[in-house]
């Protein structure tokens, strides 16, 4: 599969070949957010991908919506983070903080005051979150953003942005997908605002919009990536016309100059396309498998490279569990299976301990 291991320009890098790591929690940060040296060993690991984009890092305090997650909004972060992009910069890696606000997908347990999580409209996502101490906890309705709650969002990204790149980072990627703070606005399920920022397809694109502009506006737009997930289901979403709501995203989003574009394929590939045709720029595809071939398969991306629907390709559970991903690729495998039930939470077992094969 030599379609993986060509250069490829992504903002102002060049990548050593076209395999990216996928942004995925681990839930293993210390106490107020701060990762530690097992997450640089990590990343460190996976140095050999194209990019690394990392774990949902929230921007702030009321962006968290899970526990023993990682933080990009005071100094100790910054910090903490910086033993991580050294780690991956020594091994001549290349890694973007994936910023991700999860707006109504998070609980009063997480925050201080015990205050409501915050969303574009007072709607539930009909999901829990697990705790350690009291089990899992039903969502509750969020508040309804004000404008100067809208306002003071934009201006969290854009801080944690700034800290992003003290710490070392490459670039940002901005979390619209999933489901989190960003995607709630897209999605009229969960936006049912009337005034500028819900109603038409345009008003529930202006949050991303403000976002990803103040952002680039901050850091520079080469180093500003975009995710999305169209038609996606996760955290209670509810998209009734993806096709209109991120087609007019793709080209809202064109004249800022971004870096990238990331798709989380949900299964359609003609909306894929579209979306590809509407959007100017780099374009990154976490390809969804077929179910025969779950998890997703070298193959399922070399085939998105071929078509040149994507121009590179971003994998989850592969990285995982194969730190060595590129050079079990070029030897055809075998793969480490990744175990599930270290996912989340825990020590180094299922996180720093899969084989490479040397």
């Amino acid at each position: 599969m030599d379609e993986f291991f060509t250069r490829v320009t992504v903002g102002g890098l060049e990548l050593r070949n076209r395999l990216v790591m996928a942004p995925m929690t681990r839930s293993r940060a210390a106490d107020a957010g701060k990762v530690t040296d097992l997450t640089a060993e990590y990343y460190g690991q996976r140095a050999g991908a194209g990019l690394i984009i990392t774990e949902g890092v929230q921007p702030s305090v009321m962006g968290q919506g899970y526990v023993f997650t990682p933080g990009l909004h005071d100094d100790d972060h910054v910090v903490a983070w910086r033993r991580v992009t050294d780690a991956v910069h020594a091994k001549g890696g290349r890694i973007f903080a994936q910023l991700m606000h999860s707006g109504r997908v998070g609980h009063p347990y997480l925050y201080p005051d015990g205050a409501l999580p915050l969303g574009p409209s007072a709607v539930a996502s009909g999901q829990k979150l697990f705790t350690p101490d009291q089990g899992m906890l039903e969502h509750p309705a969020p508040r309804e953003m004000t404008l100067d709650d809208i306002a003071l969002a934009v201006k969290e990204f854009t801080s944690a942005a700034r800290n992003a790149i003290e710490a070392g980072f490459d670039g940002v990627e901005l979390h619209g997908a999933n489901g989190y703070l960003i995607n709630q606005f897209l999605a009229d399920g969960s936006n049912h605002r009337t005034d500028a920022y819900g109603g038409s397809v345009e008003n529930r694109n202006r949050f991303a919009v403000e976002v990803a502009q103040a952002v680039a506006d901050a850091v520079g737009a080469d180093r500003v990536g975009f995710r999305v997930s169209p038609g996606t289901f996760a955290n209670g979403i509810e998209e009734s016309d993806p096709d209109a709501q991120y087609t007019a995203l793709a080209r809202e989003l064109n004249p800022l100059g971004l870096a990238y574009l990331h798709i989380m394929e949900m299964g359609d590939r003609a909306l894929t396309r579209r979306v590809r045709d509407a959007w100017d720029g780099t374009l990154l595809l976490n390809p969804h498998p077929t179910p025969e071939s779950f998890p997703a398969k070298p193959e399922d991306g070399a085939e998105a490279l071929r078509e040149g629907i994507a121009d590179a390709v971003v994998f989850g559970e592969l990285w995982l569990a194969n730190p060595d991903l590129p050079e079990r690729i070029k030897a055809n495998g075998p793969y480490n299976e990744a175990e599930r039930a270290t996912f989340y939470g825990g020590d180094h077992q299922g996180y720093t301990d899969y084989p490479s094969l040397a």
